[in-house]
């Protein structure tokens, strides 16, 4: 039970992810919303409200759904118009990779919704006043729906002015793509510690499964590997991760040999557990935010951009990554095994580390100030605890420290990031 619940609040969340990167699904919920408040007035005629609710004359509602009716529509297409210019915004000044956090934007997507659910409550409700659908106890209740709107969208309104000032801007990016990132850095530390023990490349064998797809790993199933590894009394070793560009030469999984029955059918089922997209999606695949960060600053380093500070920015960002892993790596220490009979490779620190410092360390080599930054990251991250991380830092501080010898032209400011470089680790280790 526990691993079939860990399994549904896990797919239920990714495909959450995925329809708020759809701008149509929540106008089309609140416009079926107001139709069906439209005609669910009509209900309390069937009522004894009748008997106490106040008279309220059909002109003045008909004149408040006019006044919704001819400003709401214009109100959708502005909104419509500044979310598309804070996207551009996003995609020319950070990444176009970031695009997707940006269009999940849940305050613009709650205000382009109540406008065109306004729209569509008004213009129904119209219709059916002019029709005489109302009896007294209905064009009451109409009434109040129609205030309540009123009041929604001006309370919508005014939230949605304020974020959308924000939304597309180089810092609201880079908030969204740091929180995506701790969150998958979080489940991915989680994921790993349930399941079956240390990855071991020498000693895989067995059945290959291959994937007829060609793209990125989005999403493993572990749950359902797990369930079939139970029912056939077996082993599976997982070869990918979240983020893995695959083929069908290349295998994502093994079966052990003990398992001789295995049938087209069996491959089917497993190779439908490994969600493969053309893109690569933040979620379970924290490597994908640290590139995207990493991408961000090489942008702002770029002559055309010149821009230093954004840069020095997302190395502070980085350690605040690098850092919640190291503790999350605490805290699932002890975690117990879920998915006994499915291996998983771990994420490896080197190759986070090689997705996060090595471009700006090779496009910031000319900045003093993001050289001595980054060496400054370093040493903290080094002096973090975990033996893998500090060996890490260590290394990409030596290269740092190279492409800044190849850079920096003043002798003083390469005297300072040396400095700082040999102060956590000797010259030639």
């Amino acid at each position: 039970m526990k691993i079939a619940d860990s399994n549904i609040a896990a797919r239920v969340s990714f495909l959450i992810n995925r329809i708020q990167e759809r701008l149509w699904v929540k106008p089309l919920l609140f416009s079926a919303l107001s139709i069906a408040s439209v005609f669910g007035a009509r209900l309390a005629d069937h009522t004894d409200l009748d008997r106490i609710v106040p008279q309220i004359s059909r002109e003045t509602v008909d004149t408040l759904l006019s006044v919704m009716a001819s400003g709401m529509l214009v109100m959708a297409i502005f909104a419509v118009g500044s979310m598309v210019a804070a996207y551009a915004s996003a995609s020319n000044t950070a990444s176009p990779r970031s695009f997707s956090l940006v269009i999940a934007d849940d305050s613009s997507q709650k205000a382009l919704s109540a406008f065109v659910g306004a729209f569509i409550f008004s213009i129904v409700a119209l219709v059916a006043i002019k029709e005489g659908y109302y009896g007294k106890a209905g064009l009451f209740i109409l009434f109040l729906l129609t205030i309540s709107v009123f009041a929604m969208v001006i309370f919508t309104f005014v939230r949605w002015v304020d974020c959308i000032a924000r939304l597309g801007r180089l810092g609201n990016t880079l908030d969204k793509v740091e929180k995506a990132t701790a969150d998958a850095l979080t489940r991915c530390k989680k994921a790993s510690a349930s399941h079956a023990a240390a990855f071991d490349l020498t000693r895989v064998t067995g059945h290959g499964v291959f994937s007829d797809s060609v793209g990125y790993v989005r999403r493993i199933d572990v749950a359902e590997l797990q369930t079939w590894a139970e029912k056939a009394d077996t082993r599976i070793t997982v070869m990918v991760l979240p983020g893995s560009f695959v083929t069908p030469e290349r295998p994502v999984a093994y079966i052990d040999n003990n398992y001789p029955a295995f049938t087209d059918a069996d491959h089917r089922l497993l190779s439908e557990a490994f969600q493969i997209g053309r893109e690569r999606k933040f979620d379970e695949d924290p490597r994908f935010g640290l590139i995207v960060l990493s991408q961000i600053a090489g942008r702002a380093l770029s002559p055309a951009v010149n821009d230093p500070g954004t840069a020095i920015d997302i190395i502070g960002i980085l350690v605040r990554l690098f850092l919640l892993w190291g503790a999350a790596s605490e805290k699932t220490a002890a975690s117990e095994v879920t998915y006994n009979r499915v291996a998983v490779p771990s994420l490896s620190v080197q190759d986070m580390f090689d997705d996060a410092f090595t471009a700006i360390s090779r496009d910031g080599s000319g900045s003093v100030e993001v050289m001595i930054r980054l060496q400054k990251a370093l040493k903290t991250l080094a002096a973090a605890g975990d033996n893998a991380m500090h060996h890490t830092a260590v290394l990409h501080s030596q290269r740092a420290l190279f492409c800044a010898q190849k850079a920096l032209v003043l002798p003083d400011d390469l005297a300072g990031v040396r400095k700082i470089a040999e102060a956590f680790h000797p010259p030639g280790v």
